[in-house]
């Protein structure tokens, strides 16, 4: 693959991670039906909402910096594994009749993030 299309690749990746994460933010800080049943189910709510909404922000702003893409990568994917976690142990894949929706979000997100993450590993361990 050429260095342009592997540049614009990242790109889609960073912008398609960015763009779920923040999409999901109004629902979390408006605290929507379905973000408060998940967090209750979980017994986190309504603190685990809010902080994962933070930290899903503060990811999003990270990957579409390219001088931080790593950092933002590692964030969404300690967020989206936690995310994945509870769907595949306590919530199910299927969520209030969403057909799976919120997990393949998920999984998309933690995909782009872990391709990301050791595309972009230099920036954290220069002399590999």
């Amino acid at each position: 693959m050429t260095t342009g299309k592997l540049h614009q690749l990242f790109w889609v990746l960073r912008i398609l991670a960015a763009l779920i994460m923040l999409q999901t933010l109004f629902f979390k800080f408006s605290a929507s039906e379905e973000s408060v049943y998940i967090f209750s189910k979980l017994g986190m709510e309504p603190w685990g909402r809010i902080s994962t909404g933070i930290a899903e922000l503060i990811a999003s702003i990270l990957l579409l910096i390219p001088r931080t893409t790593f950092f933002g990568a590692a964030l969404g994917l300690g967020v989206m594994s936690g995310a994945l976690f509870f769907h595949l142990t306590r919530l199910g894949i299927v969520v209030m009749d969403d057909h799976g929706q919120l997990f393949l979000y998920a999984l998309l997100v933690f995909i782009s993030c872990f391709i990301l993450a050791w595309s972009f590993r230099k920036q954290l361990f220069p002399t590999l």
